[in-house]
């Protein structure tokens, strides 16, 4: 069956922006700040990872890549760039690595359905290709609807027969189950809140990083008691946004991390929960009486250990 429309074409991400890092120690400088490693990072391949505080905190998320030798790219939502930028740079020191918004020369462009699969092939998740200056990487699926991150310097587009709206390409990522960090979740989740490792953006084997300890600690104590799970309601979430059991006077059980408008009507969220609240009745958006939320299937299992529920 053809996919709709809606979710199959090429759209501009403006909702991002790119950090560059460059010089001879830029490597081993980002392989300090970040979950992922970045020293065995090859050319044709990408990789997600966050930017976390000294308390296991993320500050952001990144899709980042080996653009040249001594050169490296990180794509991040761009409400948050300046800040992140900001805060990396103070972590350079004399190390000979240079940062700077690289957004207004490189654009960012989804790809959802036959353009992405146009593109990447049978690449697998997290793999890039180089396709007439751009750069092309296989991002994880959603709704059964191949995508792709497109890096191109101005001047380079994707050749799509359709344009997919933004709005669309948004429902797509919250569909993925990747949760990106935003403006509005800065400081408010360690990693495997948002299910960080279950997708591929933590390296527990990389060495220091701030925050290493704290994301170390939840992995191996098994101390983590909340985790992100896909949601639909009728009404449109937002991120930051708390959520709460039904019916209920005391703390919000959750918040949004990521939302879009669906399609079909009404939204989609990716919701840092408690786990102890999966089990304790309906869950509403904003307060004990607010929209009703049904919990959807993640595209990726998420084990959710008694113990730790309690």
């Amino acid at each position: 069956m053809p996919l709709p429309l809606s979710l199959e074409g090429a759209c501009r991400i403006d909702d991002w922006g790119v950090i560059r890092a460059r010089g001879a120690e830029a490597a081993t400088f980002l392989q300090s700040q970040l979950t992922n490693d970045v020293l065995e990072l090859g050319p044709g391949r990408a990789r997600l990872a966050g930017f976390c505080s000294a308390k296991g905190r993320l500050q952001a998320s990144f899709v980042m890549w080996r653009a040249a030798e001594d050169e490296f790219l990180l794509a991040c939502s761009a409400s948050l760039l300046a800040p992140t930028l900001k805060r990396l740079s103070m972590f350079v020191l004399r190390a000979k690595c240079k940062l700077d918004d690289a957004s207004a020369e490189i654009r960012l462009w989804g790809l959802a359905g036959d353009p992405a699969t146009a593109q990447i092939g049978d690449a697998a998740i997290w793999e890039k290709r180089e396709r007439g200056g751009a750069t092309v990487i296989r991002l994880p699926d959603a709704e059964g609807v191949a995508r792709a991150l497109f890096a191109a310097p101005v001047g380079i587009e994707p050749e799509a027969a359709a344009t997919l709206a933004l709005a669309d390409w948004r429902w797509l990522e919250v569909r993925s189950g990747v949760v990106m960090i935003e403006a509005a979740t800065v400081d408010k989740f360690v990693p495997q809140m948002v299910n960080f490792e279950l997708v591929g953006g933590v390296d527990f084997q990389k060495g220091c990083y701030p925050g290493q300890e704290v994301v170390a600690r939840s992995q191996y104590r098994g101390t983590t008691k909340r985790r992100t799970f896909l949601f639909d309601g009728e009404a449109l979430a937002h991120p930051g946004q708390d959520v709460f059991l039904a019916g209920s006077e005391g703390e919000p059980a959750g918040t949004v991390a990521n939302a879009a408008a669906s399609p079909a009507g009404g939204g989609s969220a990716l919701v840092e929960l408690r786990l102890a609240a999966l089990g304790d009745g309906e869950l509403r958006l904003g307060s004990a009486d607010g929209p009703a939320l049904r919990r959807a299937a993640l595209p990726y299992p998420v084990a959710v250990d008694a113990e730790a529920a309690a």
